[in-house]
């Protein structure tokens, strides 16, 4: 009999089953970077939908108050309901917001019938209740999630002592430039208790930092739809904030460029915590002399200027939301004198984002 034929029997070679490894490794490398950027796509369009949310929220704050959420009274203190929604609000725009995003709860905890100068222990716990307590529409989904992160410690006039963990947020508001020149907020901590004590008698007056700042949000603002004369559609009113990779998650005493975000954004401002500057240059004799320093940056481990600057954790552009309600996205290679004009509410050039 003869031997049973071969030709039936079916198989791979070693050579076939490599080249088919091979194909399959090569689609699995063209499908996720495609994947990652549809990831990135979704996070960007959620990044922009609570840009949206806090504008919104802004502008249902400025039908009630008449004016624009405020930066607070400086660092050393902490929301307080009894401050109200306007200037009178120690704490930040970011707190000041809290009732218009359906958190009044959060907002109104740590009520106790008394002004903020005067706290009772009661406000002072629940306060700290309140740093301790993440508000997701206050962070990137790209950079990172609604976590508490590490703060640096130390005392506040109407709150416990800052705790070593607390709430951070991503995005900041709009102060303009400083008409120093130099583009940086002055280093105010804000008044004490007795001074605020003193302001109330009317035995002094209060703050008033306009003839400072070009922006719409700084310490002690009380800016109207009114004042901003070159159009709420031209104006930016919040968008997001530079910061250095290293401290998304924890703050290092011993580094200065993580200073703009050892605090929680509850409490009220000072070296651009929650407030940023749009300064890009000066205009002599209707000449603008361009200074980038201050332009948005993209997120860099070990890039100094990015923790003091607008920018974000997205390519290419960030999120910006002007004063009527709308989010754009704003290149990182935008002008100085378009970003400058941008930031500045009435100096007359009404530019648009390009």
């Amino acid at each position: 009999m003869g031997c049973p034929s071969q030709q039936g029997k079916k198989g791979f070679t070693l050579v076939e089953l490599l080249v088919v490894i091979a194909i399959i490794g090569m689609l699995v490398g063209l499908l996720l970077p495609a994947v990652q950027q549809a990831r990135e796509a979704a996070r960007q369009m959620q990044c922009n939908n609570h840009l949206r949310q806090l504008t919104l929220a802004a502008l249902n704050v400025e039908t009630i108050t008449q004016t624009f959420p405020s930066a607070g009274w400086g660092m050393n203190w902490m929301g307080d309901p009894e401050g109200g929604m306007s200037w009178g609000q120690p704490g930040s725009w970011v707190y000041t917001l809290l009732p218009a995003l359906e958190q009044n709860a959060l907002f109104q905890l740590p009520a106790d019938g008394q002004l903020p100068e005067n706290p009772s222990d009661i406000q002072k716990e629940n306060a700290l209740t309140v740093m301790q307590t993440p508000v997701s529409v206050f962070n990137c989904p790209s950079r990172r999630p609604s976590q508490l992160v590490r703060i640096s410690t130390g005392g506040l006039y109407n709150s416990k002592p800052r705790p070593e963990l607390a709430m951070k947020g991503d995005y900041v508001a709009n102060q303009g430039s400083y008409n120093s020149g130099s583009g940086y907020p002055s280093p105010i901590y804000g008044p004490t208790t007795l001074e605020v004590e003193s302001m109330r008698k009317k035995e002094t007056s209060w703050p008033d930092y306009s003839s400072k700042y070009t922006g719409v949000c700084y310490m002690f603002s009380k800016i109207t739809i009114g004042q901003i004369r070159d159009g709420l559609s031209n104006t930016i009113l919040y968008g997001e904030k530079g910061l250095d990779p290293r401290f998304y998650t924890d703050y290092q005493y011993e580094d200065s460029t993580s200073w703009p975000d050892d605090s929680c954004d509850f409490s009220g401002d000072q070296h651009a915590r929650t407030i940023r500057t749009t300064y890009g240059g000066s205009y002599k004799n209707n000449v603008f002399y361009e200074d980038a320093t201050r332009l948005p940056k993209q997120d860099r481990f070990g890039y100094i200027d990015s923790s003091r600057c607008f920018g974000s954790a997205h390519a290419g552009s960030l999120g910006m939301a002007l004063c009527d309600g709308s989010v754009q996205r704003m290149t990182y290679s935008v002008s100085p004198e378009v970003f400058h004009c941008l930031g500045n509410k009435a100096d007359g050039k009404a530019v648009t984002l390009p």
